[in-house]
């Protein structure tokens, strides 16, 4: 069972990405999932996260400006980032709580992380 983070990369100040995170493996049930993010020298912060029920939560530094989404068919969750800033460059990690064939309660797992970089 692995989380597994894509779509990072480089973009300009006022861009966008898109970062999809995708969980794999004997995996019975999903409950919430979410963004984190770690910049240089600081500490792992909470960005977006979003129920089973599509109830979203957003840090105050993304709220208008990204949107967590999901698709339970696909297991899989999403960020959308538009109006990207030099300040939201940071290793962006997934995580969620999954209920798999090994546990009958869910268990907290996380990606590998996927590096987002805004140039100014």
């Amino acid at each position: 069972v692995q989380l597994q983070a894509s779509g990072g990369g480089l973009v300009q100040a006022g861009g966008s990405l898109r970062l999809s995170c995708l969980a794999s493996g004997t995996i019975f049930s999903i409950n919430g999932m979410g963004w984190y993010r770690q910049a240089p020298g600081k500490q792992r912060e909470l960005v977006a996260q979003i129920t089973s029920g599509h109830i979203t939560n957003y840090a105050d530094s993304a709220k208008g400006r990204f949107t967590i989404s999901r698709d339970n068919a696909k297991k899989t969750v999403y960020l959308q980032m538009n109006s990207l800033k030099p300040e939201d460059t940071a290793v962006y990690y997934c995580n969620a709580d999954l209920r798999t064939g090994l546990s009958t309660r869910y268990v907290n797992y996380w990606g590998q992380g996927t590096q987002v970089t805004v140039s100014s």
